[in-house]
């Protein structure tokens, strides 16, 4: 696949993630208005839609079929809708203190700090909402799995999918991945690699792991391939957050949408401070060589795969 003819799929497929997820935004309408306002505003500042391709891309490369979108497209939405809450909880004064994402003002300080807390709230809720939406999906019949004894399957695969999303963005995961790194920024020693890798592992690697699983899941992969894509996206998200680390020293502002520098501003141990750049660029480079490994072991076709993992890793915004 050319250069030229990735980029211009990979505008084609998150042109469709935006409509997906679009499709599934809650109606600005009622007493609860503004919060639903403030979740839509924070879904709408675009983004990569990393999760919910990673997703999709991986339940092709299971063997789903491209028929059963309707199955899978309330994940693609919810998936998406946990990161960003994630984003909003981070950019609060509380927390990262951020005034602008993506080349506009975070959510919290368009609609104040208290619908900021409460839009990331309803994101991460509406998303367990919209995910149950794919119970309304039967492959042969059109109406809902429950109705049709032959969707049994389908209906296995859609808890257990339900399950892991759950507890990767949960204690067991991002929130656990999130008080591990606020706790590491109040300590009075440093912040150690193992420290570090927990908060990478589960803060960030924990929904890109959700992610790649939950494709597969839905797709009726077996065990062995499953646990194979969630060491690829373990290797995924850490490198991920390490070129992040490396962003916020080299980065140009422009380009990422948000102010550089950060972190440091924060007196917030990073692994750049930890390892120094150019170890901490040879490990994104052996993690990312590592996940690609793992996806070349299966028969699928994963050319555009390895191909947005390795931009995505190595990206420069």
């Amino acid at each position: 696949m050319e250069n030229s003819e990735f980029e211009t799929l990979l505008e084609e497929k998150t042109g469709k993630l935006d409509e997906i997820i679009e499709r599934y935004l809650p109606a600005e309408e009622g007493e609860q208005k503004t919060v639903i306002q403030a979740m839509n505003y924070s879904i709408r500042a675009g983004g990569k839609r990393l999760r919910p391709m990673l997703l999709w891309e991986t339940f092709l490369l299971c063997g789903g079929r491209k028929e059963d979108e309707g199955f899978v497209a309330p994940f693609l939405a919810a998936v998406e809708m946990i990161h960003t809450y994630s984003l909003v909880h981070d950019d609060l004064p509380a927390m990262d203190n951020d005034e602008y994402r993506r080349g506009r003002k975070t959510t919290w300080r368009v609609y104040g700090e208290a619908f900021g807390i409460l839009a990331g709230d309803g994101l991460l809720n509406y998303a367990f909402e919209t995910a149950m939406r794919t119970f309304e999906y039967c492959g042969c019949t059109g109406g809902p799995i429950t109705s049709c004894y032959t969707s049994r399957e389908y209906l296995d695969r859609a808890a257990g999918a339900l399950y892991v999303l759950a507890k990767k963005a949960g204690i067991y995961g991002m929130i656990g991945g999130q008080t591990a790194d606020i706790e590491a920024e109040g300590q009075k020693e440093n912040v150690t690699e193992e420290q570090l890798l927990f908060i990478h592992k589960h803060k960030t690697a924990a929904l890109i792991q959700a992610a790649m699983t939950v494709g597969a899941i839905l797709a009726g992969a077996g065990q062995e391939q499953i646990e194979a894509l969630e060491r690829c996206g373990l290797n995924i998200g850490i490198a991920f957050q390490i070129q992040d680390d490396i962003l916020d020293v080299v980065g140009d502002s422009k380009e990422l949408g948000k102010p550089i520098g950060s972190d440091a501003q924060n007196g917030k141990q990073t692994y750049v401070t930890l390892k120094g750049l150019k170890a901490a660029g040879e490990d994104v480079a052996a993690l990312s060589d590592e996940a690609v490994r793992i996806l070349k072991e299966f028969d699928g076709d994963h050319d555009f795969l390895e191909r947005l993992i390795l931009k995505l890793i190595h990206r420069t915004k």
